[in-house]
């Protein structure tokens, strides 16, 4: 496994975390700093995607300039190969596209806490007055 591939990995681990992490009950404070917290990751966070789709592309090109092997040209080692990876493809594209909806995810998740919030706020404001 390659080393973006690696990067990669450790990212959709780290950011199936932090989604797990904000979307588990908890108490408001606590809530709130998790939120806030996945907030500051956003944003240097975001430098995964342009990462992510970097790789798929590589990985589409790749793909698309692979040697085929069929069954009368090639032998059973060279077939075994071949379908090895292909089936390294299939897994990169997946973490690719794990790490894109992850992010996203994770975004939205925190704008909608964020918009729970000040609606609360709003709500309190009217109910003082």
């Amino acid at each position: 496994m390659g080393l973006q591939w690696v990067i990669l990995a450790g990212v959709v681990a780290l950011e199936a975390a932090v989604a797990v992490l904000l979307t588990l009950p908890a108490p408001r404070l606590v809530k709130s700093r998790i939120v806030a917290l996945a907030s500051l990751l956003l944003q240097p966070g975001a430098s995964i995607l342009p990462f992510a789709a970097f790789q798929f592309l590589d990985l589409r090109w790749k793909n698309e300039h692979r040697l085929m092997c069929t069954f009368e040209i090639c032998t059973t080692e060279e077939r075994t190969r071949y379908e090895k990876s292909i089936f390294k493809a299939q897994r990169n594209i997946i973490l690719c596209v794990s790490a894109c909806l992850l992010y996203w995810c994770i975004f939205r998740i925190c704008k909608y806490h964020k918009e729970i919030r000040e609606l609360e706020e709003v709500e309190k404001h009217l109910k003082d007055q």
